[in-house]
């Protein structure tokens, strides 16, 4: 089935962004002094926790959900998820009448957990890890009939989540670099065609979590190597690479790092702080790749992707407590 898939192209991010409008505004694109002077360079910042949902994702979940036949839609949607893709799809389907079924590991995010809750879905806990809800959501798929919607291996999601880096680039049309949170790669992947479609000297640049290397292994070796997912940031965190997303990153990534665990905790307090706004890890991932490439992208002017905001309270008390 993935080798059959169909690459998005810039008029289908165009397209998306048309579809998505009706219920989606534009997120905020903020500069900040505090990280002008930590990374060196003119910084902006994709809020993209201030998504409805908290998180990017929600684009191209209302993207996919909003094309789907009257047949998929009876059939109802599954989908695998440590949080903000399961928001997505929960979200997209309460707008269009469609009930939802979310797999999630049993130590996700419990206020990702409530969200997809409270915005109808029906939240399955099973496993471990989020590479065990995908396999149980898999099998329900199977043994149900629903449409099952993969958190990466879907054109219309990639399209869709591409629209972010078209709205920073409608906003700051000089921008020459954009640094994009890497799980399974979908955003980067959509704000790779975006940018290169817009503008092909724009340095596009992903980062992941070095205790979740499955996506920067894939992308370094071109060829799809999982790897052990041990990672904090549950939005970073995947242990199997997605085919459809790599087959983009290799073609629009100038670059692609690795932060630890300890710099994204140090990002995140740092984002909260300066940004005035709630931030979780993966959100914060692009700040600390900023910081560890600073002089790199000394004078340059850098758009990073604010991926989420969905910390849950017992999730920021541990982050203060171990940057205190």
């Amino acid at each position: 089935m993935q080798a059959t898939l169909v690459e998005p192209i810039f008029t289908d991010v165009l397209d998306a962004a048309r579809q998505i409008r009706p219920y989606l505004s534009p997120t905020p694109l903020r500069r900040y002094p505090a990280l002008d002077r930590l990374v060196g360079a003119e910084v902006y910042v994709k809020h993209e926790n201030h998504n409805p949902t908290g998180a990017f994702k929600v684009r191209g979940g209302i993207n996919l959900v909003s094309r789907m036949s009257e047949e998929d839609r009876r059939r109802g949607v599954i989908a695998a998820s440590t949080g903000n893709h399961g928001q997505s799809v929960a979200y997209a389907a309460r707008l269009f009448g469609v009930s939802a079924i979310i797999c999630a590991p049993e130590t996700a995010n419990p206020v990702k957990v409530e969200s997809m809750q409270d915005l109808g879905a029906e939240v399955v806990l099973a496993g471990e890890r989020f590479d065990d809800a995908k396999h149980n959501a898999e099998r329900l798929a199977r043994e149900h009939g629903y449409r099952y919607i993969h958190s990466g291996d879907e054109p219309l999601l990639i399209s869709g989540v591409g629209t972010h880096t078209l709205e920073v680039l409608q906003e700051q049309p000089d921008v020459d670099t954009v640094i994009v949170p890497v799980g399974g790669g979908s955003g980067a992947a959509g704000a790779g065609i975006a940018a290169k479609a817009i503008n092909p000297q724009i340095q596009v640049i992903g980062v992941q979590s070095d205790a979740a290397q499955a996506a920067w292994l894939s992308w370094k070796s071109g060829e799809l190597r999982e790897s052990p997912n041990r990672t904090r940031a549950e939005g970073l965190a995947t242990a199997t690479p997605f085919a459809l997303p790599q087959r983009i990153m290799r073609r629009v990534l100038d670059d692609f790092v690795l932060v630890s665990d300890d710099d994204l905790d140090a990002a995140t307090a740092v984002m909260i702080e300066k940004t005035r706004t709630l931030v979780e890890a993966a959100g914060a991932a692009a700040l600390a790749a900023a910081i560890s490439m600073r002089d790199r992208l000394r004078d340059r002017k850098v758009a990073l992707v604010c991926s989420g905001g969905n910390i849950s309270p017992a999730q920021l008390k541990a982050l203060l407590t171990r940057t205190s």
